[in-house]
């Protein structure tokens, strides 16, 4: 059996960001992300692919079987109609751009599509969504990042219901939170008010806003098993 391809995005990073580097490389960039969104894919079966924002991003869905939209930091405000309220965390357009266009490109393949934290606001900007800018009381940076923080109920008969069921205790690691949803998306997990949980109607697209792969249970989450077997399934019918 082939075993699906699934690429990852990630921030730009310069030398002189990360611990070590020599300083002679400071203004040069590399590409970056956790290490445990790999693990995840591995564990559930599938091959990560680390991309490269330079390169166009529909030529990747020509050889991808699927995608996973990482955290990281906020977009863009400009990218749903809004004034910056906060610079918490500096926004990186050309991440944005990158994003969309491969949110674009899989909608148009229907490949399978995950986003967490970050990823689950980009899917909502997609569909023409709004952001929270800033909402302190989610950002509990101040506890190790497998700590479960609340409890996200989930929506009976969704693809987040059949995964895990009626609820969830996940942690929580984000100051952004989604305001108006984006058409075509349906809520499929709430903490109270606040969305937790988001899945396009028609597209094989799931995203989630807390981050399971920090948690321990990453190597028998549900969530990714299902990114890998809609990759699979394509994969198999050579679509």
């Amino acid at each position: 059996m082939t075993i699906p391809l699934i690429g990852i995005t990630g921030r730009r990073k310069t030398g002189d960001q990360l611990k070590d580097s020599p300083a002679i490389l400071g203004e040069l960039d590399g590409y970056w992300f956790y290490a445990n969104y790999a693990r995840a894919i591995i564990e559930a079966g599938g091959i990560p692919v680390a991309l490269c924002p330079d390169a166009q991003a529909s030529h990747y869905l020509d050889r991808l079987d699927g995608i996973l939209l990482s955290g990281g930091t906020d977009i863009e405000p400009e990218r749903y109609g809004a004034s910056s309220e906060t610079d918490a965390f500096a926004p990186e357009p050309d991440r944005d751009e990158f994003e969309l266009d491969l949110l674009n490109a899989a909608a148009e393949y229907e490949k399978p599509m995950l986003g967490i934290c970050r990823g689950l606001q980009m899917l909502n900007v997609f569909a023409g969504g709004t952001l929270n800018q800033d909402v302190p009381s989610h950002a509990a940076f101040d506890k190790p990042p497998s700590t479960p923080f609340h409890p996200v109920t989930i929506e009976p008969g969704s693809v987040l219901g059949g995964l895990y069921g009626p609820s969830i205790e996940v942690n929580s690691l984000h100051h952004q939170t989604v305001d108006k949803v984006g058409a075509d998306l349906m809520v499929s997990g709430r903490h109270g008010p606040d969305v937790e949980g988001l899945e396009h109607c028609t597209l094989p697209m799931v995203a989630v806003q807390w981050h399971p792969e920090m948690m321990p249970t990453r190597p028998t989450d549900p969530i990714f098993g299902w990114l890998v077997a809609e990759a699979t399934n394509r994969l198999n019918r050579g679509s």
